[in-house]
């Protein structure tokens, strides 16, 4: 299972959000790029950055992104605000690994489709579940279908993968969480990123172990020092099982 450590960005700084309210962030007082090569020294694969003003429409980060994608020295999937061919392709084109779209999947699908064609295994789907629905817009606007159908109607592109969120959930329903995430996985043959289930190192042990979740997102619990990413991602390798002995 591939552990993302994850930054989000709002003026500069690193943030947290709860339930997605972009109005009242958790400041995090630490500079992102050191704390992008801290995750890479830690033994990361992979990172996750998501731009939060890009995502509210008020501004970007961008100069601070580019310059974790030239440094970090692991990969850079980033997301916000991606709703446009041109950005995505621009964003590309600077070294992003990967780019996290979601509203414009559901705006424009067929668009996302072809994207994902001339940019295979670049695009990650992000699919944010509220109430049983799909939210687009930084979690703000209801649509009319369920995950579900949402992410059967992209099972022929190409994606990296589809990152689940399942904003509803009780920060301590747990068992509530994955339940969401591991149903929209079983009806997709993408890999699966979970996102909002780690609080503990524990919780990365449990996750390990539901199927079709290749990986999870842990920004909150990195930031306040609840989770070690060395020890995150220690566990979350695959090893071999521990077998009976018989005397």
């Amino acid at each position: 299972m591939i552990i993302y450590p994850t930054m989000e960005l709002k003026d500069g700084t690193c943030v947290s959000l709860t339930r997605g309210r972009l109005q009242d962030p958790e400041i995090w007082h630490v500079d992102p790029v050191e704390t992008a090569h801290a995750f890479a020294e830690a033994g990361a694969s992979w990172m996750h950055v998501t731009d939060i003003n890009a995502l509210a429409g008020d501004g970007d980060n961008n100069e601070l992104i580019e310059e974790i994608i030239r440094t970090a020295g692991i990969p850079v999937q980033v997301g916000g605000g991606f709703r446009s061919r041109d950005r995505i392709e621009q964003w590309i084109d600077k070294g992003a690994g990967r780019i996290v779209v979601g509203t414009m999947a559901v705006h424009d699908p067929d668009l996302l489709r072809e994207l994902t064609k001339y940019h295979p295994d670049q695009i990650v789907l992000a699919v944010d579940i509220y109430q049983g629905q799909v939210m687009t817009d930084g979690w703000r606007t209801p649509c009319a279908f369920t995950a579900e159908d949402f992410v059967r109607a992209f099972e022929a592109a190409p994606l990296a993968g589809i990152i689940v969120t399942d904003i509803d959930a009780d920060i301590e329903e747990q068992d509530g969480r994955l339940g969401v995430i591991s149903g929209v996985a079983g009806h997709t043959r993408h890999p699966v990123i979970a996102r909002g289930t780690v609080r503990s190192t524990d919780d990365v042990a449990r996750l390990k172990y539901v199927p079709k979740i290749s990986g999870t997102l842990i920004g909150r619990a990195l930031m306040s020092r609840d989770v070690d990413l060395a020890e995150a991602l220690a566990v979350a390798q695959a090893g071999p099982e521990p077998t009976a002995t018989f005397q």
